[in-house]
């Protein structure tokens, strides 16, 4: 009959324990005070050379627990969520994404037996599924956060997911972004003016010729707004609407460069006092029955048509016409930043205007802007409203078999005359 025996542990120490009359496991002691088990031994000599090595690294500090990385990944979801702090909206958004794609994937495998072959393999079934390149790197991104946390909390040994080093997306070209010339920017603007009213004209004409971000401008109240001086303010604590789920809050803006001073053109100055002067609302934009502004709703109802045209639609309301199909609302921002550069606008001053990170030290040590570089840009801005404009008015009698209706005249006319 056979008599199981142990090597005691001293001071916590790994030991080894014969469960069989060839069979030995190793015993040790765990974070959390109870006693784990290794086994599979052949031999007193193997199972004690593994108890060995399991103290060693202790003293190293390098010693992972070979149960710890058996906890499913489902589990470890809901410690790791409840330890993260991030923006309410960035809260939402991971736990979309967490319950609608890394749970029902990932959610009974074991942290451990995450490889990194089997998150590519995801990955490209996401793609053939239709999944837009940008979400799929956002889902990946956060279950890498969570396995480079279970990493640090000496769960796994490492992160299994690497950057891919090989494979056709590596070397694919990238999609270049949509912009619009001014001329282009005011004909969409007329056109959301004949759709939804003058003030989403305003808005679109605001984010071309500041290149602030959608969020910075639908959060921008009038304490905020100096016209006196020229130049409105994207608020350290107040400065951007956050929309999370069916709720709107005011918060900071997306970084700390995005808090800045934006100066304005003086026919902007111009369109936004009589903005200010159509309502007593403590926001600057908002609908026409006083309502905060949802992105969702003024993309369908004002962007997409305005740019894309509905010349498709059976009897809409109002014929618009296509001007640029599938430029967003954030793409008014780049066609804001191309302009810059085409004007040659110093770099410095570009990222200053932008909220953008200057990554060079020098050039962030000295990243004030002298008076004669930002005189010249808001020229710049105001000349290309000017030319804007002629161009428009050049076009406005041009015949039209759709019938739309002359919309310049959807505009004050004091937007419609350069300084």
């Amino acid at each position: 009959m056979f008599v199981k025996t142990t090597t005691a542990p001293r001071n916590n120490m790994a030991f080894v324990e014969q469960i069989g009359k060839n069979s030995w496991r190793v015993r040790y002691t765990k974070d959390d005070g109870t006693i784990g088990s290794i086994p599979g031994f052949t031999s007193k000599t193997t199972a004690q050379d593994k108890a060995d090595e399991i103290d060693a690294d202790r003293r190293r500090g390098t010693f992972l627990d070979p149960s710890a990385g058996k906890l499913l990944l489902g589990e470890f979801t809901t410690p790791w969520f409840d330890s993260i702090d991030v923006a309410r909206s960035t809260e939402a958004q991971y736990d979309s994404l967490i319950r609608n794609h890394i749970i029902p994937r990932w959610g009974t495998t074991c942290l451990d037996s995450i490889t990194g072959i089997g998150v590519r393999s995801w990955k490209k079934k996401l793609r053939t599924q239709g999944y837009a390149e940008s979400t799929i790197k956002t889902i990946v991104k956060i279950l890498s956060m969570m396995l480079a946390d279970a990493a640090d909390e000496q769960l796994i040994a490492a992160n299994p997911i690497k950057p891919q080093r090989r494979g056709k997306r590596q070397h694919a070209k990238r999609k270049e972004a949509l912009w619009a010339t001014p001329e282009q920017v005011l004909r969409i603007a007329l056109q959301a003016a004949g759709l939804v009213g003058i003030r989403a004209a305003i808005l679109i004409i605001t984010a071309a010729w500041t290149g602030a971000r959608w969020g910075e401008l639908t959060g921008l109240q009038r304490i905020n707004t100096h016209l006196d001086d020229g130049r409105i303010v994207i608020d350290p604590d107040i400065g951007a609407l956050h929309e999370v789920g069916s709720s709107l809050y005011l918060g900071p803006p997306k970084t700390a460069e995005s808090i800045r001073t934006i100066t304005l053109p003086s026919f902007l100055i111009r369109l936004l006092q009589w903005l200010l002067d159509s309502h007593d609302h403590p926001h600057v934009f908002v609908t026409t029955d006083g309502q905060l502004l949802r992105r969702s709703n003024f993309a369908r109802r004002a962007m997409r048509p305005a740019a894309d045209g509905n010349l498709n639609r059976k009897r809409p309301p109002i014929w618009v016409h296509p001007v640029v199909p599938g430029l967003t609302f954030h793409q008014l921002r780049h066609s804001h930043k191309t302009w810059l550069i085409a004007d040659a606008i110093p770099e410095v001053a570009q990222a200053l205007r932008l909220g953008h990170i200057i990554q060079d030290e020098v050039k962030r040590i000295y990243s004030h802007i002298a008076p004669e570089v930002e005189v010249r840009l808001l020229n710049a801005l105001e000349t290309r409203w000017a030319n804007a404009v002629a161009t428009m008015l050049d076009t406005a009698n041009t015949p039209d078999t759709t019938h739309r209706p002359n919309m310049l005249e959807l505009l004050p006319s004091l937007t419609l005359t350069a300084a």
